[in-house]
């Protein structure tokens, strides 16, 4: 009986878990890099099942096997040997499921880190998308205009999201296009993704940030081309021009609501080039305080050059 429970236990937690993988938007993917994220989770879970399932087996058997038995209380059991093939055995498969893990992890994240197989050819589309407390702001360089809080896409064409922040670190995330990537205050990370289906789908900031990181979810709309440029014809006939002071009051705004403008922040607030750009990117001030540093340097070595050379006047009058 008792048997019998743990075994229906099992199957109920099961079916729970299948049927419930609907609801997963990892396991929904409507792009090449989603799916191929969604296929390596499946391979992960099915492989741990299978452990799982030889391992429970093992571990009901020895039980059914082994179970206290009415022989006389000073019965000993035959002595046995161990078995070196069972050793080498139970040592190498671990090192087998190990082994095959790492090769599927290391191809897919290689796979996933470039323009998806087929679309190589096509020119794409890029997106800077830069989080702040607690909003994103979508800069489309190409078309000239820029988005809060929403992110519209052609659908099969490649897009090249290039991710930082204007604060903590966060992680741009849209579950059934591409798995999260962080966003860094002094570099761009990069995120390739192609949604091969028109739909909404939601984005969200998968890193913990502060008291606004719950709200920090954007739409991400594909659309056909034809769609998107009418979208983008649209925005430039009707929007306003972002203007520095208004993206500097969008910046020290906790929770904005959708926002649309016919220019983007990058034409006075350009985004960091990699690990150094708080050098490289410092503004007025940073660009003052590099020059006066300089000055500084150059001033203690002319003192330094002088004191040497006096030293060695001195020595030589000597």
């Amino acid at each position: 009986m008792k048997r019998k429970g743990l075994l229906l236990a099992l199957f109920s937690a099961l079916l729970v878990l299948l049927t419930g993988c609907n609801q997963l938007a990892v396991l929904n993917p409507k792009g090449p890099v989603a799916k191929t994220q969604s296929q390596v989770i499946i391979f992960s879970i099915l492989t741990m099942a299978i452990i799982l399932l030889v391992v429970y087996t093992l571990y009901i058997y020895m039980l059914t096997k082994y179970r206290a038995s009415k022989a006389a209380p000073d019965y000993e059991p035959p002595h046995v040997e161990g078995s070196k093939w069972l050793e080498i055995t139970w040592i190498t498969i671990p090192i087998i499921i190990v082994a095959v893990l790492s090769v599927v992890t290391v191809r897919s994240t290689a796979a996933v880190e470039k323009v998806p197989e087929g679309y190589e050819d096509q020119k794409p589309l890029v997106i800077y998308a830069a989080s702040s407390n607690w909003k994103w702001h979508f800069s489309y360089p190409e078309e000239g205009i820029e988005t809060v809080n929403y992110v519209n896409l052609p659908t099969n064409r490649p897009v090249e999201f290039r991710l930082y922040s204007f604060g903590p670190i966060t992680s741009f995330w849209v579950p059934q296009l591409a798995g999260q990537k962080y966003a860094m205050s002094d570099m761009v990370n990069t995120l390739n993704i192609v949604a091969e289906h028109e739909g909404s789908y939601m984005g969200k900031n998968s890193n913990f940030s502060g008291e606004g990181f719950a709200h920090m979810e954007f739409e991400a709309l594909a659309m056909t081309p034809s769609e998107y440029d009418d979208w983008v014809k649209e925005v430039k006939d009707t929007a306003s021009e972002l203007t520095e002071p208004e993206f500097d009051k969008l910046l020290e705004t906790a929770h904005v609501g959708r926002q649309t403008y016919t220019s983007t922040h990058l034409e006075f607030r350009p985004a960091p080039e990699g690990e150094n750009a708080g050098h490289h990117h410092g503004g007025e001030n940073g660009a003052a305080e590099e020059s006066e540093q300089t000055q500084m340097d150059h001033s203690t070595m002319d003192h330094s050059d002088m004191d040497m050379t006096e030293s060695s006047d001195h020595e030589a009058h000597n």
